[in-house]
């Protein structure tokens, strides 16, 4: 049995605990590979960089809105892919050889599995530590419909490899991956439709936020809400998936089914229950709040702890656990405020706080608004007509509760809201700060100077388009 002073299982979070604790300490780094984690190989970054091409052919094709007149001679699907695949290999073999060179630490590019309490089987070697680190992620849930084995189907762990663009796609679901992909591809070109089980995309954001972009979606691909898959089955070339809809029966045919119906975690791979690990209802690895599991030394972070499935939550896990495992008779409490997310569709979608939904059901009493982009001068001078900002406060201090966002940049305006919050900031924050005129941040700022109390309508907003 080989012995370290820390194990650390996954390549992705997991790495920022090894480089902070690597000080003359023996650490073993465990991934089955490619380095680097699902956000670096199969999730955020490879996804953003294939809809940057998408956002590009839906910029030309709204060309005409702003008098120029230009047309898109065809579309290089093997370059669009390869420059993503690329990059994105590169970057893994880089951290791989990266932790290879150390001196302190150890690689094993296999799978592991607990056998016991602090100690694992990798390949051929078993390896024991005191201190253990579980960051060994998520993978995308494969539900059990009648037929799904029998056909070939994608998932996000594959969708952004495709040797040749799909000529129609069924994808099923209706969160942030459904939607992502269902903009790259259906923008450039492949038929889509999105069968949703939920009454609107986007069910776990703002109500209005996700009747809006269910609203937009359905302008460009069709949308099935409320839906249920009955069964799945081959079709000649095709993926035929019978579906039932508040309208009735239907059978969809496509040449690419992509299955994004959310994450489970890894817990079951590495076997967690052999090393005494404790798990939730969900699979999900249970923590304390500065991220120690039940055993004492076995410590978790990122996807597997299921409190974020996000990559910037797992970042920031990694840093208070790194200095928990430094000074456990220091340690500090993980701090979630003002988590924010961002949603790369077209339109984008970012959010952070609660939802006006969860306020009601909390029972805090609260201020909201809507403010729309194109009653601010850049918001009509992109034109884009279909874009807000809600806001929400505490009726009585004026605390910032949430902030959600559909339009164009949503996902750069969320940070100056997530900023405010996670400093526990006032309203006035926002609103007595000065903004460039006449830049898109001031459909922010107006949103939080309109609030007013839930079901009233507030006053028409001034038309400042030309101050």
């Amino acid at each position: 049995m080989q012995e370290f002073d820390i194990i650390v299982v996954g390549s992705g979070s997991g790495l920022e605990v090894s480089a902070a604790v690597d000080h003359g300490r023996r650490v073993a780094v465990i991934d089955v590979g490619p380095f680097g984690g699902t956000c670096l190989n199969r999730g955020c970054i490879p996804s953003k960089m294939l809809i940057h091409s998408a956002d590009l052919m839906e910029q030309i094709r709204g060309a005409h809105h702003f008098g120029i007149d230009v047309q898109v001679r065809g579309i290089d699907w093997e370059t669009m892919v390869r420059r993503v695949s690329e990059s994105v290999d590169t970057d893994a073999r880089a951290i791989e050889q990266g932790n290879r060179q150390s001196p302190n630490v150890t690689v094993f590019k296999d799978a592991a599995r607990f056998i016991d309490k602090k100690v694992l089987t990798v390949g051929d070697s078993t390896i024991h530590a005191e201190t253990i680190v579980i960051a060994a992620g998520s993978r995308p849930q494969v539900p059990e419909i009648p037929g799904l084995a029998g056909v070939p189907y994608l998932t996000s762990d594959d969708a952004m490899r495709l040797e040749r663009q799909p000529r129609s796609m069924v994808v099923l679901g209706g969160g942030a991956t459904a939607v992502e992909f269902a903009h790259f591809f259906g923008t450039l070109g492949t038929e889509v439709t999105v069968v949703q089980r939920g009454h609107r995309l986007l069910s776990r954001e703002d109500d209005a936020v996700g009747d809006r972009l269910t609203e937009v979606y359905s302008r460009r691909v069709r949308v099935l809400t409320d839906s249920a898959v009955r069964s799945v089955r081959r079709d000649g070339n095709s993926v035929a998936v019978e579906v039932s809809s508040p309208d009735g029966d239907h059978t969809l045919s496509a040449e690419a089914l992509l299955v994004a119906l959310g994450r489970v975690p890894n817990t079951d791979v590495l076997a967690t229950d052999r090393g005494g690990v404790a798990l939730d209802a969900q699979g999900f690895v249970r923590t304390d709040e500065y991220l120690e599991t039940n055993v004492p030394g076995v410590w978790a972070l990122g996807d597997i702890v299921g409190k974020y499935l996000l990559k910037h939550s797992a970042n920031l896990e990694a840093a208070y656990a790194a200095h928990n495992i430094l000074y456990p008779d220091e340690k500090i409490a993980v701090d979630y405020n003002a988590m924010p997310q961002a949603i790369f569709s077209s339109p984008q979608v970012a959010s952070v706080g609660l939802t006006e939904r969860a306020a009601r059901e909390r029972g805090r009493p609260y201020l909201v608004s809507e403010y729309r982009y194109d009653d601010t001068a850049f918001g009509a001078a992109v034109e884009d007509h279909d874009g807000f900002v809600k806001a929400l406060a505490d009726a009585k201090t004026r605390e910032i509760l949430g902030c959600h966002i559909v339009g164009t940049d949503a996902t750069v305006l969320i940070q100056e809201a997530a900023l405010a919050m996670r400093m526990r900031a006032k309203v006035e924050a926002i609103t007595g700060a000065i903004y460039a005129h006449p830049a898109l941040p001031e459909v922010v700022q107006r949103a939080f100077g309109s609030l007013h109390e839930p079901e009233q309508s507030p006053a028409a907003p001034p038309n400042r388009l030309k101050e």
